[in-house]
């Protein structure tokens, strides 16, 4: 069968479909290879680095060559926007972007609209009212991550005290783990008390100076939940010097060294998130629809979310096992 026949048919149903509803679609003749673009936000954090790395892998097992080309916008929107016009400029065939806030997506988005390139997104879901003309989302549902912690924390010490050590505020991650504390408290408030809620902006020094001060205020607290471990880390740090090392911390997402932590007894236990999952599902999103003209079957695909304590280390997904994600999304 002469495939690029009948991808061009595909194209020519496609293109009359959308004529007929109105619907933006990004479609093409059956290529030799292809070059797909990756905007991250920040290869400096851990979880955008391993991401990008899955879909690099990803890329590397595709069954038509795919070159992967990763851009790091370095946590600023106008590297974002200089990142988005050099791949419009280099005519990549499909991008995708791991924003840093909704808002900012939305306007990446509209730049690859503009110029006929198809573009997915990460991290986000991307619950703005003019988004733009996106394949599909894939991230985390942090709320979930947060409700889990508290009820955790709930379950294994009633009556704790915590301190919450939360992640930045302003781009919408920390905000939807809020969501899912305010809703657990509802639900567990009579067996545990949230005394503090500061915010280490998913950074260890940045942790380890809030731990510090709340030490030193005098507030009691004998329960940490940490945003990240990466926070997780500046926390225990803090209580090492206070000689508190007997307060559990728990934390989110699973990174490697979430793993050395929980091995050595830092961290009671850890939500955990493969984010490496996360990477390969954004690229099989962009190679479904660019390379075989298929749209996802849901617009929305949430990372599954695994409570691993520190006595249960069999159940943890390391975020570089990139061939465990990539047959976890491709059902290998």
């Amino acid at each position: 069968m002469n495939m690029k026949k009948v991808m061009t048919g595909v194209l020519a149903v496609s293109m009359t479909a959308a004529m007929a509803t109105g619907m933006v679609v990004f479609a093409e003749e059956a290529k030799d290879s292809y070059t797909f673009g990756y905007i991250a936000y920040d290869m400096t954090d851990i979880w955008n680095e391993y991401s990008a790395r899955a879909f690099e892998y990803a890329a590397s097992q595709a069954d038509v060559p795919v070159e992967a080309v990763v851009l790091d916008s370095k946590n600023s929107l106008e590297e974002s926007v200089t990142a988005m016009e050099s791949l419009i400029q280099q005519e990549v065939d499909g991008i995708s972007i791991f924003p840093i806030s909704t808002e900012q997506g939305a306007q990446l988005v509209k730049m690859a609209n503009e110029a006929g390139i198809p573009v997915t997104v990460e991290n986000f879901m991307m619950d703005i009212e003019d988004p733009g003309d996106y394949i599909a989302t894939v991230a985390c549902e942090y709320d979930v991550i947060g409700y889990n912690a508290i009820k955790y924390i709930a379950e294994n010490k009633p009556g704790a005290k915590i301190f919450f050590c939360a992640g930045q505020e302003g781009a919408g991650v920390y905000e939807k783990y809020q969501e899912g504390v305010d809703r657990a408290m509802e639900e567990f408030g009579d067996s545990v008390e949230i005394v503090a809620t500061l915010h280490g902006d998913w950074l260890t020094d940045k942790a380890y100076d809030v731990t510090t001060n709340l030490i030193s205020s005098g507030e009691e607290f004998d329960y940490i939940f940490a945003n990240n471990d990466m926070m997780a880390q500046g926390c225990y740090q803090a209580l090492q010097d206070a000689d508190m090392t007997d307060v559990p911390i728990v934390s989110t997402g699973g990174s490697p060294d979430g793993y050395e932590l929980l091995k050595s007894g830092v961290e009671a236990a850890n939500m955990t998130a493969p984010v490496s999952i996360q990477g390969v599902q954004t690229f099989k999103h962009l190679y479904d629809k660019v390379v075989e003209g298929k749209d996802p079957e849901e617009r929305f695909v949430s990372l599954p979310v695994v409570p691993v304590s520190a006595d249960k280390l069999d159940d943890f997904i390391a975020w570089d096992n990139y061939e465990a994600a990539y047959n976890y999304v491709y059902g290998e």
